[in-house]
């Protein structure tokens, strides 16, 4: 059998005057019942439907009386409490699953005085008890307090309905009162065994008012932990829940543990690592809002994480400058030849750290076509300073929040690459490469380059602030390095707040020195191989550089040269003993047909043809203009993917011609009759500038004249309509790129003649150099006009 609860009722408008002197008796389990309730008892056992059967045919009478303890086997009179209870069979249902379900209306009280039968079923002898008198005087105070304890639990339980405080003022018979209570109350069987055995109505409600008083403090101790939990915790949360009741219910015990050892672990931290006070009091103010808070709770993880970064950054951690300026110079000259300029920039640095320590890191911007060594200068400067080195790529940059970060309120928020990288190098003063800083790009997301006028500006960084930490973290012991391919697309605020040093493009002598110093030993090595089994001559070297690349740095040198060492693995791999000796007749064996021509001269044997020099991203290059005429009304046809500007130039010096035909002895008529045609070879790829006004003039000149330009002649400038040369940008590259196409001559604008001292000497021995100031002295050497 299983326990059930009772239901309180009235007393019984029938009044039974004789009851039998024998009962059948059902012994119930965990279950006691008092006078005049009714209970439901579920029956599972053959014999105790027999017994019910029986009842009902008869007097419906039977004696309920509950166990001690466990039911034992057998009938188990012997293990029978001695006092139970009468009750009458109200109703029975029987179920699919073969239970029998009876509702039992209990009258009063019963001793047994002995075992009629045990079989088929026990049948008892019984004694009727009655409640002895009891004095008004004492028992109505404790009537009373009974009342307003039991009113009291009927208020803290929240699901007992309020109409059960009504039921109970209307109770006038203390010994009902007792029971009825007794019956309903959250206490042990054998709690409730002894108040029915108790049959003074006195002592009866004296043990329940003790009973009463116990189990509203644990009510109410209850319904504080529920109100502790709900003003904290949402309630669908169920785990959570039951988390925050188990933690109020240790610190009601006194048992709570507030500082687990996770937040211990974050104060020693803190107190370590040497916080500054704005960022110590920030992060003992989430500290203390994480030891109030469950590990189930979302913002737990998001507090711990926040956290984790703040006691990990290198608040006060820096390396120690290594300021041997000797040592350094030795490190950058081992790691980079040439370079002089940017060289002479770091070691000014470090004398400077050396007679004020506490100097700002200054902020470089190296500038220069692809493969000269920006980034890898970067790393050297980092090993001459003896600090640490971080990389950081803003190429295609677009988003604000990869420098700021997120605030920590969003999810999966964390702080900026900035301060990552700061986090990895575990030194607040590492040198900080910016990589392609001329690449960032702007969009709905916001600009990251305004995002970084705070990093890179000595006045404003010692106060950087991430958006996730919230708290200042001072930039300025950082040396940061930006480079990048032109300065064109970087903001003018942000170029403004750097220090650029360009890099030029290599000679041919100083790619010679590299590949021989840098390129080849380490690419011998890279593929396996000795410089006694590998042998790369001078002559193999300049015959990779000018006939398989094209370029202002060294990259696709090493490439190529990586090409040579990987053919030569495998034939070594393929059981090959003798070293091998690359030269300039071997080179094509390894790379193939040569992939640049210098057809400069071959390109200009006819007239309308000129060669100029351009400024690109890749350092420099020289261009093609080709005029031709044809009958036509005098149109002026431009092709080759012209920008608006270079359109213009070629108008321009259209327009200076027809209007000083006489002087160049052209006949005026060949401008109605003919269309001019200028094109610019290479027409896959975007040309724009004035640069190239000389040499579209000089290209039409020669056209109209009927000269070819000389030959081995190249020239750059921008031109007016008065016949002005005016400077241009980009000399430097433009003379470099000239000496490797194996131009010998170079028209220069006069304005432009101080731009020479950027050019190595090695290039400016090579080619010699006409200084111009009006297109009559152009066409003058280029022509050889007499104007």
């Amino acid at each position: 059998m299983s326990e059930q609860s009772s239901t309180p009722a009235p007393p019984p408008t029938e009044v039974m005057t004789e009851l039998p002197d024998t009962l059948p008796l059902i012994l119930l389990t965990n279950q006691v019942v008092f006078p005049m309730s009714v209970v439901p008892i579920r029956l599972t056992s053959q014999t105790e439907m027999k017994l019910v059967d029986d009842a009902v045919m008869g007097n419906k009478l039977l004696a309920l009386v509950a166990y001690r303890g466990q039911p034992a086997e057998g009938d188990g009179i012997e293990n029978a409490h001695e006092i139970g209870c009468i009750g009458r069979v109200l109703q029975l249902q029987r179920s699919p699953e073969g239970s029998l379900y009876i509702a039992v209306q209990s009258l009063k009280r019963f001793r047994i005085q002995g075992v009629v039968q045990r079989e088929p079923y026990p049948v008892v002898k019984v004694e009727p008890l009655q409640d002895p008198p009891s004095n008004p005087a004492e028992v109505a105070p404790l009537t009373t307090t009974v009342k307003l304890q039991m009113s009291r639990v009927i208020a803290l339980s929240p699901n007992v309905p309020e109409a059960a405080s009504t039921i109970l003022e209307n109770i006038e018979d203390p010994g009902f009162l007792a029971d009825l209570v007794a019956g309903n109350l959250n206490i042990s069987t054998e709690e409730k065994q002894k108040i029915l055995a108790t049959l003074d109505v006195k002592q009866r409600l004296e043990r329940l008012i003790f009973l009463l008083a116990r189990e509203v403090e644990l009510l109410e101790i209850s319904t504080k932990i529920q109100n502790d939990v709900k003003s904290s915790i949402d309630k669908g949360q169920r785990e959570f829940f039951l988390r925050q009741q188990l933690k109020a219910i240790q610190d009601e015990l006194g048992e709570g543990d507030g500082s687990g050892t996770q937040i211990k672990e974050y104060r020693e931290k803190m107190e370590s690592r040497g916080l500054p006070d704005e960022v110590k009091q920030e992060a003992t103010r989430e500290l203390n809002r994480l030891a109030q808070m469950n590990e189930a709770s979302a913002e737990y993880h998001v507090i711990t994480t926040y956290l984790d970064w703040v006691v990990e950054l290198p608040w006060s951690a820096a390396t120690v400058d290594q300021l041997d300026i000797g040592r350094a110079e030795e490190i950058l000259n081992e790691d980079h030849y040439g370079l002089e300029k940017v060289k002479r920039r770091i070691l000014e640095y470090l004398a400077v750290r050396k007679l004020k320590p506490d100097a700002h890191g200054p902020i470089l911007c190296f500038v220069g076509p692809p493969g000269v060594g920006k980034t890898s200068l970067g790393k050297s400067i980092a090993r001459a300073l003896g600090r640490k080195f971080v990389r950081m790529s803003l190429g295609g940059m677009r988003d604000e929040a990869e420098i700021r970060g997120h605030r920590k309120t969003y999810v999966g928020a964390l702080p900026g690459r900035i301060l990552q990288n700061i986090r990895k190098a575990q030194s607040n003063n590492p040198v900080f490469m910016l990589d392609e800083i001329d690449k960032v790009g702007t969009d709905f997301r916001g600009d990251p380059s305004s995002a970084l006028l705070e990093v890179l500006d000595p006045a404003q960084n010692d106060t950087f602030t991430d958006l996730y930490l919230n708290v200042a973290f001072n930039l300025s012991k950082v040396m940061f390095i930006a480079t990048a391919n032109i300065l064109d697309t970087i903001p003018w605020a942000l170029r403004d707040r750097m220090e650029v040093i360009e890099i030029p493009g290599y000679t041919l002598e100083e790619k010679l020195k590299i590949a021989y110093d840098y390129l080849v030993p380490r690419q011998v090595e890279a593929h396996g191989l000795t410089l006694h089994r590998l042998n790369f001559t001078p002559s193999a070297i300049k015959e990779i550089i000018a006939s398989y690349t094209q370029e202002a740095g060294v990259r696709n040198l090493e490439r190529e040269v990586a090409n040579v060492c990987r053919a030569c693995a495998r034939t070594f791999a393929n059981g090959r003993r003798a070293a091998i000796a690359v030269n300039a007749k071997g080179v094509s064996k390894y790379l193939g047909k040569p992939k640049v021509f210098h057809d400069v001269a071959e390109r200009t044997r006819m007239p309308g043809v000129a060669t100029g020099l351009a400024w690109t991203v890749s350092g420099g290059d020289i261009l093609f203009v080709e005029a031709t005429r044809m009958p036509g009304e005098g149109k002026l046809v431009l092709t080759g993917q012209l920008g608006d500007v270079m359109r213009e130039s070629a108008q321009a010096a259209l327009s200076y011609i027809r209007s000083n035909a006489e002087k160049f002895g052209i006949p005026t008529d060949i401008f109605k009759k003919y269309d001019i045609h200028i094109h610019l070879p290479a027409g896959a790829v975007p040309k724009d500038g004035p640069s190239a006004g000389v040499a579209l003039l000089t290209a039409v000149a020669s056209l109209l004249v009927g000269r070819r330009v000389k030959n081995g002649l190249a020239m750059t400038g921008e031109i007016t309509l008065r016949g002005q040369v005016l400077p241009v940008g980009g000399i430097k590259e433009k003379v470099l790129a000239a000496t490797r196409a194996r131009i010998k001559e170079i028209i220069v604008p006069d304005r432009n003649r101080n731009d020479l001292d950027d050019v190595p000497e090695t290039a400016r021995r090579k080619v010699h150099f006409f200084f111009v100031k009006r297109m009559e002295e152009v066409l003058r050497i280029a022509l050889d006009l007499t104007l």
